[in-house]
């Protein structure tokens, strides 16, 4: 219950405060604050408003924003996952999210490797196909 409310909480906190309105009328706040500078004489009060604000919206936001990115994060990795699943792919892909980055990075270089591999061999087929052509031509002139 209470996960839920929240997801949706943060979900739309997190659409508001991407869209360019929104921006806008943050601008506009630290552009009327600043304006506001003079008339309270540039007082500790008047940079302590800013300052309080901004920090009290930052604090909140970054764990909004953290939630919403873990859960399209690990959304993404399931969708990722049924792909390799229902695929020719290798399955043990599937959860190397979980490894440490140094057997996520071996993953990577051997993976790396192996399409270099078959860049050559399929390169090596191309030569042999075009070289049979080539031959072929020859033979029949």
């Amino acid at each position: 219950m209470i996960e839920r409310i929240f997801t949706r909480i943060a979900n739309q906190v997190a659409h508001l405060a991407g869209l360019p309105s929104t921006f806008a009328i943050c601008v506009l706040i630290v552009v009327a604050w600043a304006v506001t500078g003079p008339i309270f004489g540039f007082s500790d009060t008047w940079q302590l408003v800013i300052n309080t604000g901004t920090t009290i919206i930052t604090f909140l936001m970054v764990f909004l924003i953290q939630n919403t990115q873990n859960r399209d994060g690990a959304a993404i990795q399931a969708k990722l996952d049924e792909l390799i699943r229902v695929s020719r792919a290798h399955n043990t892909f599937i959860g190397i999210e979980h490894l440490t980055e140094s057997e996520v990075q071996e993953i990577r270089e051997k993976c790396e490797r192996a399409a270099k591999r078959h860049d050559r061999e399929v390169a090596a087929a191309a030569v042999k196909k075009a070289g049979q052509k080539h031959s072929s031509k020859k033979h029949a002139a």
